[in-house]
C-alpha cells in the first residue's frame, strides 16, 4: 500500500526556518512527482513545489521562490522541503503528494497519494 508521511512542522517565528520531509513507504520515489501543497484555514489548498525525481526538475510558486528549496534522500525513500525565511503568510498544514511520472503540475487532482499534513506556524 502506498504511502506518504509528512514530518518537520512546529512553530517558527517569522525569519525563521524549519525542514518538512516527505517519506514514502510502499513505493520508489525514482520515477514519481513529488507536490508540495499547503491549506491556510478558511482557503483552498495552494501548491507551493513540485519535484519530478527522474529527470531532477524542480518548480516553485512565485511567493516562496528563493525562500524554499526541495532536496531528496534516495536512502530514506524520503523527499525534504527545505524553508527559510519564513513569513506569517506562510502559516498553513503542508502536504505531500505523489503522482506517477515527470508531471509538474500544482493541481491537486493530478495527484493520487497523499500524507496527512503536517502544521507549519508562524508567528512572533
Amino acid at each position: 500500500q502506498p504511502h506518504l508521511v509528512e514530518s518537520g512542522g512546529g512553530l517558527v517565528q517569522p525569519g525563521g526556518s524549519l525542514r518538512l520531509s516527505c517519506a514514502a513507504s510502499g513505493f520508489t520515489l525514482d520515477y514519481y512527482t513529488i507536490g508540495w501543497f499547503r491549506q491556510a484555514p478558511g482557503k483552498e489548498r495552494e501548491g507551493v513545489s513540485t519535484f519530478s525525481l527522474s529527470d531532477d526538475i524542480k518548480m516553485y510558486v512565485d511567493s516562496v521562490k528563493g525562500r524554499f528549496a526541495v532536496s531528496r534522500d534516495p536512502a530514506r525513500n524520503t523527499v525534504h522541503l527545505q524553508m527559510n525565511s519564513l513569513k506569517p503568510e506562510d502559516t498553513a498544514v503542508y502536504y505531500c503528494a505523489a503522482r506517477a511520472g515527470s508531471y509538474a503540475s500544482f493541481r491537486t487532482n493530478t495527484y493520487h497519494i497523499w500524507g496527512q499534513g503536517t502544521q507549519v506556524t508562524v508567528s512572533s
